[in-house]
């Protein structure tokens, strides 16, 4: 049970590798910087763990920038994806710059939040 069980992880992880492989370079860059975002998040949450959350606001104008920011990013590589047939009228440069206006009223109702 547990070499079947280890076997089927282990094609999985080779299926998506090899799938990832011929994935264009712009959506990989896109996956990085959602990457980096959740992981700016989760280091923001830890820090708020051990330290203390005295300027709530702040931390909770710097957690929601971050996971706003990955979620817009997730949209724009939607988007973006030349399989995706539901957006095949969108041009990616208004898709980026969906992303970008977007972005920006994101971070003007943050710095709003935090007074």
């Amino acid at each position: 049970m547990v070499k079947s069980t280890t076997k089927d992880a282990q094609d999985l992880f080779h299926s998506l590798r090899s799938t990832y492989v011929a994935t264009p370079t712009n959506l990989k860059i896109i996956d990085l910087y959602v990457c980096f975002a959740v992981f700016t998040a989760l280091i923001q949450v830890a820090y708020m763990a051990l330290v203390g959350s005295f300027p709530f606001n702040s931390f909770l104008s710097g957690v929601l920038s971050c996971i706003g920011t990955a979620v817009l990013a997730v949209c724009l590589r939607i988007q973006v994806n030349k399989e995706n047939k539901e957006f095949k009228d969108l041009a990616p440069e208004r898709a980026f710059a969906d992303f970008v206006l977007c972005n920006l009223v994101l971070h003007l109702v943050i710095i709003n939040f935090l007074g």
